[in-house]
């Protein structure tokens, strides 16, 4: 005999998964004149814009743009650090939404595949992942929250890999790749 009744969802899970939501949409509907005055902070906005960006889950950002732009104003390193470092912050939302909320989602197919490749290699999946820009890696977030991957562990991996796509975009906004073209464009 099996049990059809549904199942309950602790407190905290449904806490967890409203605060993710409640700031996706404000990050979302941040006015752009707010999110250019946090570019005159230096280093600090540059954070705060990276977190902010970041801190999405499933939604759009334009996060990479300001640390291709900042990359011509400040050293790419510095740039990559302050982005690298609030980007990896700003991706505990994805790890609380799983950690809160997996069985939201947990029925997709591509969820099913973030978590069989969350199971075989966790902390390479979350370098790698986190290293390409690509809009799946809420995904991986939400995969590792939900398998119980130990927070540090996923900031760590989530760090290092976001910290080596941010230098690389710093270091083309400052021209130092063979990117002149895409200079050209944001800066004509």
């Amino acid at each position: 005999m099996s049990d059809s009744s549904p199942k309950t969802i602790p407190a905290y899970r449904v806490v967890a998964l409203l605060v993710v939501i409640g700031i996706s949409l404000a990050i979302f509907f941040l006015p752009e004149e707010q999110a250019k005055a946090l570019e005159n902070y230096g280093y600090t906005g540059i954070f705060l814009l990276s977190l902010i960006s970041n801190a999405t889950v499933l939604l759009p950002a334009p996060g990479l743009l300001v640390v291709f732009s900042m990359g011509a104003r400040f050293p790419p390193v510095a740039v990559a650090l302050a982005a690298g470092t609030g980007a990896a912050i700003g991706e505990l939302s994805g790890y609380l939404a799983g950690y809160g909320g997996q069985p939201v989602i947990s029925d997709t197919s591509m969820y099913q595949r973030m978590v069989a490749w969350m199971r075989r290699n966790g902390s390479l999946t979350v370098l790698f992942l986190a290293f390409l820009p690509n809009p799946f890696f809420d995904l991986t977030g939400i995969a590792a929250g939900a398998l119980k991957m130990p927070l540090r562990q996923f900031l760590l991996w989530c760090w290092f890999g976001k910290l080596g796509k941010m230098l690389l975009v710093a270091m083309a906004g400052a021209g130092l790749l063979a990117l002149p073209w895409v200079t050209q464009l944001i800066n004509p």
